[in-house]
């Protein structure tokens, strides 16, 4: 790359006012590389009628400035042109052009003009980082930049101005810059590959008319790292050279698996032959370098190096130093995986949730079933977590990834589940963990897969407003309540603050998870819906979650589930109201009380509930609108499990509103009969109807969230 070569594009409409600016290369005296969009005016899709560049750096005096026409697009349509400018700049040396050979990712550089650096006028900025060979695809490699701006808040694209920089690797031309990948916010460019245009005709023709060769692409592979000199070595490089020593007693033992490690990380290794020093500096360059050397020193390694591979996993792993798994590994267990989704898409997330129930699951296995490509997002957000108990002895920890391998294993059967134990078995060996500690994981997986699966009894929604995200919003958790009590976490509340909307969405989807459970049926579920004293006025059964589609219409969550509300904030505060719970579940689910113009304030109510009403499961509120709130708080105080009212109604002659619920009859066909009410209410929303609520606390307390302590407490751990 030359910085005398490079140029800032001015394309526009004087008489308009409106201008375009990006960024090019000169690659012979009189002709301009860049991007075609930087040249076309987007509104009308033609060429603008006038193009200015400036050649050259402001290091190296004054840039020259030329007039530009529009010589040559791409006659496919892909994002690149050439532009001949008015005068002669010629800069000694010539432009060589390459493609990336291999599968390493290449260190890149460039230079642009990015709207991140405008200030009075537009500065150039030294574009650097890495290409990986291996990511984007046909007509596209992706940038992964160093230094980066901050995304814009505006809509806006901090990298304007840079379309149209020349992208070299090697001191070869690969590429032009085209984009901003918004995905990635600010940190990763998109660029056009020099393989995709410099075959063109055309375009051959133009250069070589202009200098004379040809535009021949040059292989360019990822130069093999070599170690700096020793004192400029930090101390994590030294220790890990240290490590490596024991590894190799004979030089070239160490060289063959240094060349081999090369080969399998996309490198040319031919006539490689590194120190120790290099072959750390080698293991630096790619996350699963470590693993993939240590998978192939382990094999047939004697007891001596046995430990020393031990001792360098372990290193590795408190310093966070490279992932998990070779490359070998990875790729294994990923075809493994995928096939496991191919034959039961919900198996990974339920497994999950009971082998991990202690840590952060990656967002894609809280949901109710898994697809084929989101399998390397769960592998590489397990990857470095353990399941927090270490192995006998000085042993290192069993992975969470290896115990949900197990899960999974017991699960699927036989046949994929055996491929998937000897995966496990090898992996584990490679890291030097206990083979009695990973039996411990595939008893306890075995356990679990035998044991028939309690039913899901009812899906838990959390809610809790957050008063700093403002507005209507709330932190969610959700859970699956199992009959035998246990239950799996399929939101935790550390998720952004969601919107009655977001909520709502969220639960039907926990809803359709429970619909995976074994032994699930397809019965109507029973949503229990928790909220504090302030959200008992929330009318949460008229949420709608977003429509799938453009068919169907929004429906409120009340009326597709049985959903009731939850206090158990109350019992916080009178320890007394789960035991008071207990009995008048016991003694009197046939007994009704229905408040009527006889029941008074609430002095009245309370003597009611100690006295004839004492056991008294079920009260349906009527009344006074002024005075229900604290009505009910006295019912949900004194253990009453069951409360209905009609958060609409004005005063007692409200009542009849609520008749068609039958709400005194069968105590457990209300919830379905309320779910039957509400859908009648959405159906016709122009009706006058009561808006019921049921507060229906279950027998038992819910699941609360209690502190967990871990003897080894690594990343991704939570108190649970």
């Amino acid at each position: 790359m030359d910085r005398r070569r490079l140029a800032l594009i001015r394309s526009g409409d004087a008489d308009a006012g409106r201008v375009t600016v990006g960024s090019g290369y000169l690659i012979a005296p009189r002709l301009v590389l860049t991007a075609r969009h930087v040249l076309v005016d987007r509104h009308a899709g033609t060429p603008w009628p006038v193009i200015t560049v400036r050649v050259g750096h402001h290091l190296d005096g004054e840039p020259t400035r030329a007039d530009a026409e529009l010589l040559w697009a791409h006659p496919g349509g892909l994002d690149v042109a050439l532009l001949r400018i008015d005068r002669e700049v010629d800069p000694p040396g010539f432009v060589r052009w390459g493609r990336p050979a291999g599968t390493a990712p290449l260190p890149y550089e460039g230079l642009g003009y990015p709207w991140a650096a405008k200030g009075k006028v537009r500065a150039p900025e030294h574009l650097r980082g890495l290409l990986p060979v291996l990511s984007g695809g046909k007509d596209r490699y992706v940038l992964d930049q160093g230094p980066a701006p901050t995304a814009r808040t505006d809509g806006g694209n901090a990298w304007g101005g840079t379309s149209g920089a020349a992208i070299f690797c090697g001191g070869h031309l690969v590429g032009v810059v085209t984009e901003e990948d918004q995905a990635y916010g600010a940190r990763r460019l998109v660029a056009l590959p020099a393989s995709s245009f410099a075959d063109d005709d055309a375009f051959t023709a133009h250069v070589e008319e202009h200098t004379g060769r040809s535009p021949l692409l040059g292989a360019v592979g990822a130069p093999l790292p070599k170690a700096g000199p020793a004192p400029e070595r930090t101390r994590a490089e030294r220790e890990l050279e240290q490590l490596l020593t024991p590894l190799f007693p004979h030089p070239d033992v160490r060289v063959d698996h240094a060349r081999a490690l090369a080969r399998e990380l996309g490198y040319e290794p031919q006539g490689y032959e590194p120190s120790t020093a290099d072959l750390a500096a080698l293991l630096t360059t790619h996350p699963r370098a470590l693993a993939s050397l240590g998978e192939a020193v382990a094999s047939g390694a004697q007891e001596t190096v046995r430990a020393a591979l031990t001792h360098l996993f372990s290193w590795a792993r408190a310093l966070d130093r490279g992932a998990l798994l070779s490359v070998n590994e990875y790729h294994t267990l990923i075809d493994l995986l995928r096939r496991v989704c191919e034959k039961q898409s919900a198996l990974l997330p339920r497994t999950a949730g009971e082998a991990l129930r202690h840590v952060v699951l990656p967002e894609a296995l809280t949901r109710s079933q898994l697809g084929g490509d989101e399998v390397r997002a769960v592998v590489e957000g397990l990857e470095d977590l353990t399941d927090g108990v270490g192995g006998p002895g000085s042993g290192p920890p069993v992975p969470a990834l290896l115990r949900l391998v197990e899960y999974v294993a017991a699960a699927v059967g036989d046949g994929l589940g055996a491929e998937l134990r000897t995966w496990s078995e090898k992996t584990a060996q490679r890291l030097g963990i206990h083979a009695g500690a990973l039996g411990e994981r595939r008893t306890d997986a075995a356990r679990w897969a035998k044991r028939t699966a309690s039913p899901v009894s009812r899906v838990v929604m959390e809610l809790a407003q957050d008063p700093a995200a403002g507005g209507d919003r709330y932190r969610v958790r959700v859970l699956l309540v199992r009959d035998d009590g246990s239950y799996r976490v399929l939101k935790e509340t550390e998720s952004e603050p969601k919107t009655p909307q977001e909520a709502a969405s969220t639960l039907t989807d926990a809803v359709h998870a429970a619909a995976q459970e074994p032994g699930h049926g397809d019965q109507v579920p029973w949503v229990t819906v928790v909220v504090d004293r302030a959200g008992l006025d929330l009318a949460v059964d008229e949420w709608e979650a977003e429509s799938p589609d453009d068919i169907l219409p929004a429906w409120p969550i009340g009326a597709d589930y049985r959903l009731s509300l939850s206090c158990p904030e109350l019992s916080d505060r009178g320890p007394q109201r789960e035991g008071d719970q207990e009995r008048r579940w016991q003694n009197g689910r046939d007994s009704v009380l229905v408040t009527d113009h006889t029941c008074g304030d609430a002095r009245q109510l309370v003597h009611l509930l100690k006295t004839e009403h004492r056991d008294t499961a079920r009260v349906v509120l009527h009344g006074p609108a002024d005075q229900r709130r604290s009505w009910l708080l006295t019912c949900l105080a004194l253990g009453v499990p069951v409360v209905l009212w009609d958060r609409a109604a004005v005063d007692h002659d409200d009542a009849g509103k609520l008749e068609p619920l039958a709400p005194a009859d069968d105590l457990a066909g209300l919830p379905e009969r309320l779910r039957g009410f509400r859908s009648d209410s959405a159906a016709s929303p122009a009706e006058r109807r009561a808006r019921p609520s049921l507060v229906w606390e279950p027998k038992g307390r819910p699941p609360r969230s209690e502190p967990l302590y871990l003897s080894d407490p690594w990343r991704g751990t939570h108190a649970s």
